[in-house]
């Protein structure tokens, strides 16, 4: 329906009302803040880096707006920065054309590579990046198999299957009640709550949308305003309020839209915390030789269904001091036997076997007891638990599911699982990935990527030095602030092509172009052109190394040249020519060889002249001159360029023809 210019005025200033008294939020709000400052530099400049931070440890509002009205997606799309526009659209920016902002930055976009990403990214994934989470909620509703529900709510005519872990996070009444007992599996309606009301209700607690339609009506018992009434109750007794305001509010779009966003926010926090304050703080750390021991009733206080189990690995291990008993597999052991009493854990025999020597390194085991329901996240899990694996049938104690990867690495997939946010430290985003590719887990497989390669995106050094190399190991680049942290490309690299994840070989090709000189002569290099080779089945000798050839390309634009670019041939003539002069010294010295005292007065002559060569390169390089990276002097840094250019790509054919590879 198109409005009358005096309906859209007063439609504009309702909203301008409605945010001005703080109901409804400005999608792109003004935003001073330091922390946005850095974000919308850091969109201009390209850095990757800044920008993951920013957005992951910071949480600066990628939608905010700076104080000459440009948002970061703006910005990124008309500085032309392809993968930052992408980081942006993959953390939550929204880009919806049919608004001033979402039009900007389409018609801004500095090429069609960035527009034509713009375009076609899913604006419903973009604008509700929780919208995968809050669905797995939802969906536990409808899910009949596996079967993950431990509580059943019971009407007149209908029957609810829930989870005692998620009412306990959302609703304060259920923690009141489910935490006095905790044993509780049935529940039963007031007969007076209309069945309609309560599955609203439940829906909402699930974090599901408010139905248009409250049902209600002929035929189902329960006028269309009892329903409403019911729902008003139920939002009291439940102790949920913004269910109830959410209702009334249904009929505005745009609140709806925002009220939809800030409580499924608001659930994802309410789970994260219970989560934290439940699993977390009841793992049980033990020695790996006992962990099989432990048994974990069924009806504990944080209804937990299973236990994951991650090992440390062998050399973490510590030893114990020779004639020391060993101590209680809890973390706090005075408190075990209490522990024990009030979540329902009856322990195994803890004597430590009389074989095992006490001077070894004793390996620790850390257990998690977690909800079934959210481990169907994975793919793995979904499988695992709906097949006729063990670990799929009853048992009267909890199931203990070894998971091979630490304990650090499995605190970060739980987080994830259980509230859609991890932050993945550099030092174990490679371990990260290999976990989550190994659980099935493609979204938290893309996160830990993209730390890796945001944290060396290429804007580095275009000379790197052997001095810079640690073993195949650089430090994270960022200036002073930079980390500490270091990354191993070669195992970056490697992961890539074991986990398929593209992201990761086209930032280490990328990565190893940009400091080639400090890797060509690396054995481990050569390893690895090997292995890209390799990794071509039944290869012919005129098939390309697909490492080579990204490695060429980025080459190529490290010194922003292309093999049709003109001149080339010119400057390398004219840095011949330098060399002959500077070579003339040492053709003299050959020739003093020869003639007795007729040479060693030419060898003096040649010394002499060498000494006065000194200063003039001096006076070269304080000119503007720069070496390059076979030690001559070149011009200035474009024919420097040009000429370490084909000193880098002679040294990747002389490479292959070691190697007799013809790519």
């Amino acid at each position: 329906m198109i409005l009358r210019k005096d309906q859209l005025e007063a439609s504009l200033h309702e909203e301008k009302k409605l945010i001005e008294n703080g109901r409804l939020k400005e999608d792109s709000p003004l935003d001073l803040s330091a922390s946005f400052g850095k974000l919308c530099e850091a969109c201009r400049r390209g850095d990757l880096k800044v920008c993951q931070e920013m957005i992951t440890t910071e949480g600066a509002n990628i939608n905010a707006r700076d104080q000459f009205d440009y948002t970061p997606l703006i910005l990124a799309s008309l500085c032309g920065h392809y993968e930052v526009v992408q980081l942006l659209l993959e953390s939550g920016a929204l880009c919806e054309r049919d608004t001033f902002q979402g039009e900007r930055c389409l018609y801004n976009a500095l090429n069609d590579r960035i527009r034509n990403l713009l375009l076609s990214y899913d604006y419903s994934k973009s604008s509700d990046p929780l919208q995968p989470f809050a669905a797995h909620i939802t969906s536990l509703l409808t899910k009949e198999h596996p079967q993950t529900s431990d509580i059943l709510v019971t009407s007149a005519d209908r029957a609810f299957n829930l989870h005692k872990f998620v009412l306990s996070a959302r609703s304060p009444y259920f923690r009141k009640k489910l935490g006095h007992a905790p044993d509780t599996t049935t529940w039963k309606l007031p007969p007076t709550i209309p069945p309609q009301a309560f599955d609203i209700a439940i829906r909402y607690v699930y974090l599901g949308e408010i139905p248009n339609d409250v049902g209600g009506g002929s035929g189902t018992g329960f006028t269309e305003e009892e329903v409403l009434e019911g729902v008003e109750k139920i939002s009291k007794y439940l102790e949920i309020p913004s269910l109830w305001e959410g209702i009334l509010e249904s009929s505005d779009r745009r609140l709806a839209r925002q009220n939809r966003t800030e409580e499924v926010e608001r659930g994802r926090n309410q789970i994260e915390a219970w989560f934290r304050n439940n699993v977390m703080k009841h793992k049980i750390v033990i020695e790996s030789c006992m962990a099989n021991n432990i048994q974990w009733d069924r009806d504990n206080a944080i209804f937990a269904d299973v236990l994951l189990r991650a090992d440390d690995s062998a050399e973490e291990g510590t030893p114990l001091p020779s004639g020391t008993e060993t101590p209680p597999s809890i973390d706090n052991p005075s408190d075990h036997e209490s522990n024990a009493i009030s979540l329902g854990i009856p322990v195994g025999p803890l004597s430590q076997p009389s074989s095992i020597n006490e001077s070894a390194p004793t390996r620790q085991s850390t257990l998690y007891p977690v909800h079934r329901a959210m481990l169907l996240r994975s793919e793995y899990f979904l499988t695992m638990f709906s097949s006729s694996f063990l670990e799929a049938q009853p048992s009267p104690h909890l199931l203990i599911v070894p998971i091979d990867c630490s304990p650090a690495v499995l605190e970060i997939i739980l987080t994830y699982l259980y509230s859609e946010n991890a932050i993945i430290p550099l030092s174990l985003a490679v371990d990260v990935l290999f976990a989550a590719d190994l659980l099935l887990i493609e979204k938290l497989k893309i996160k830990a990527a993209v730390v890796i390669s945001t944290l060396g995106n290429g804007s580095m050094p275009q000379h790197a030095t052997v001095a810079n190399l640690n073993n195949g190991k650089i430090a994270t680049l960022g200036g002073e602030d930079a980390d500490t942290d270091e990354v191993d490309i070669y195992d970056v690299l490697r992961a890539g092509w074991l986990t398929r994840v593209p992201r990761l070989e086209t930032f280490a090709a990328r990565f190893l172009a940009y400091r080639l000189e400090a890797y060509i002569d690396d054995e481990e290099f050569t390893e690895l052109i090997r292995e890209s080779a390799a990794r071509i089945k039944a290869r012919q000798e005129t098939d390309s190394i697909e490492l080579v050839d990204d490695i060429r390309f980025y080459l190529s634009e490290r010194f922003r040249l292309r093999f049709e670019d003109a001149g080339i041939e010119e400057m390398m003539d004219e840095e011949e020519e330098t060399g002959r002069v500077n070579g003339e010294s040492s053709t003299v010295e050959g020739e003093a060889k020869e003639g007795g005292e007729e040479g060693r007065n030419v060898e003096k002559n040649a010394s002499h002249s060498a000494e006065l060569m000194v200063p003039d390169m001096e006076a070269q390089m304080a000119s503007g001159a720069v070496r390059t990276l076979d030690g001559e002097i070149a011009g200035d840094e474009f024919a420097s360029d040009a000429i370490n250019y084909q000193i880098l790509l002679g040294k990747i054919d002389t490479l292959l023809e070691r190697l007799k590879l013809d790519a």
